[in-house]
């Protein structure tokens, strides 16, 4: 009674804080608050929810959207002669401003696949396979024009560093079922190359939502966990007594100064405790046998996106909420002919391995899965020290979901014929926020955290719009 107490009256004092205090008084407690109405947030959901967790395929360094997922034929035609003014005169570029800009046409030849007859790529074989589990958007566009902002904005709704990441939204609104495990992990991957782009970790932070949502980052090679492990000497029990009293400590502290990040601090060492048993078996992947490793294309330990993909789907098995990979090395401003064939080698196998192994399981029918980079790329050729390559480029981009209420075999949206702007059934990242939120049950115009005098929200203050189309 006491303890119920204290957290209603915490919960009274600080409810000019908006929904962050009710979140969070939820997730410890998640009996004393149900009488209130928080919609979107726990409780009872305001729509049908039809994906529960989300694995997010992030292609770091932007793909070509014309080597993937988007087939054009007059740009093929129109290869090594001048791009129309019409189109680009007083467009923002990247490094081709000034330039004199040359159409390229598309390197690797397209095919049908599926009864859907979707037309990929030639480096995407496995991905064909799969063709008619898959919705392509190639209608998709994006604000920014370089890699760190554009990932922001992908990530996060903004340009702007410090807002929450869309899987700290998404926990901070439904928590997650893990018992031993963060409701949010990360996981990085680098192709074999040249030395990829940088992926800071501000991608995946709670920004002003508590610190307790945001993102845990695995690593797949060696100690998944920095300084997990106790040290030697140090036994589990003894460090199970300490943790009582450090948290005691910290218990006695919150009743005076009503501090949620004193709450967040509790929870996370117990949670480092219980992923002290978790993540190792977690990574222990020999249980799964040959035939799964094959299945991914992966040795188990070697790091790769494969053995990441894999452990995607024994994340999902467990409850987390949100699992977010990166694969890095997709910035092919040269070597585009070189270079783009080893980054499709690297996830084509694994992703459709992903989708067979989740729809087996019974796991994709809940489960939305994303792949995507953070922008498209130029229909114009570059040139600088190596062969021919392709500029940064947000009016057009390509992307594919699965899973969850999504259509398979459906291709959404087009951009003009040379691949330069998206043209028809145009996508924002705001679009594809408020799409996924809406299919975790959360209506995006009403999730709301108070920041700063304002309703902060995923989809921010512009116009967006769920995708219906492209949901069953």
């Amino acid at each position: 009674m006491e303890r119920a107490q204290l957290t209603r009256r915490a919960f009274l004092r600080r409810g000019s804080q908006g929904l962050g205090g009710v979140a969070l008084a939820s997730l410890l407690h998640p009996g004393l608050l149900r009488a209130a109405p928080q919609p979107g947030v726990l409780g009872k959901l305001p729509l049908p929810q039809r994906a529960k967790r989300v694995i997010w395929l992030t292609m770091a360094g932007g793909p070509s959207h014309l080597e993937t997922l988007d087939h054009k034929p007059v740009l093929a035609r129109m290869n090594g002669t001048p791009m129309p003014e019409s189109l680009t005169k007083g467009q923002q570029l990247a490094q081709l401003q000034g330039q004199k800009l040359v159409c390229l046409g598309p390197q690797f030849p397209f095919s049908k696949h599926g009864q859907c007859g979707a037309e990929l790529s030639s480096l995407l074989p496995h991905l064909g396979s799969v063709a008619d589990e898959i919705c392509i958007v190639r209608s998709m566009t994006t604000e920014a024009i370089n890699h760190d902002p554009a990932h922001m904005f992908m990530n996060t709704g903004s340009q702007i560093a410090g807002r929450p990441s869309m899987g700290s939204w998404v926990t901070y609104g439904l928590g997650s079922v893990a018992e031993n495990l963060p409701g949010f992990v990360v996981m990085v991957s680098t192709g074999e190359g040249r030395t990829p782009q940088p992926i800071a970790s501000r991608q995946w932070s709670s920004g002003f939502l508590p610190s307790r949502f945001q993102g845990v980052q695995l690593r797949s090679r060696g100690d998944a966990v920095l300084y997990l492990n106790n040290p030697p000497g140090i036994s589990r029990t003894q460090q199970q007594s300490d943790l009582q009293a450090i948290n005691s400590l910290n218990k006695s502290h919150d009743t005076l100064v009503r501090d949620p990040e004193i709450a967040t601090r509790i929870a996370q060492y117990e949670m480092a405790f219980q992923m002290q048993a978790s993540v190792p078996d977690l990574m222990d992947v020999h249980s799964e046998g040959k035939a799964v490793t094959d299945l991914y294309g992966c040795t188990p330990g070697d790091g790769s996106f494969a053995s990441n993909c894999l452990l995607a789907r024994r994340l999902a098995e467990r409850g987390v909420r949100f699992i977010q990979l990166y694969h890095r090395d997709w910035d092919h401003h040269s070597l585009l002919r070189e270079e783009l064939p080893m980054r499709a080698r690297e996830v084509d196998q694994a992703c459709a391995a992903l989708l067979r192994d989740l729809k087996q399981r019974g796991l994709l029918e809940d489960t939305l899965v994303v792949w995507s980079g953070e922008f498209g790329r130029t229909p114009m050729m570059q040139t600088g020290k190596g062969p021919i390559g392709r500029d940064h480029h947000n009016k057009a981009m390509s992307m594919w979901l699965a899973g969850a209420g999504v259509k398979g075999g459906l291709t959404h949206g087009s951009t003009d014929d040379l691949g330069y702007a998206a043209a028809q059934d145009v996508c924002t990242v705001h679009d594809l926020h408020a799409t996924m939120l809406h299919l975790l049950g959360i209506p995006h115009d009403a999730f709301t955290y108070k920041f700063q005098g304002l309703d902060a929200k995923l989809t921010g203050v512009e116009s967006s719009s769920v995708l219906h189309s492209i949901l069953s």
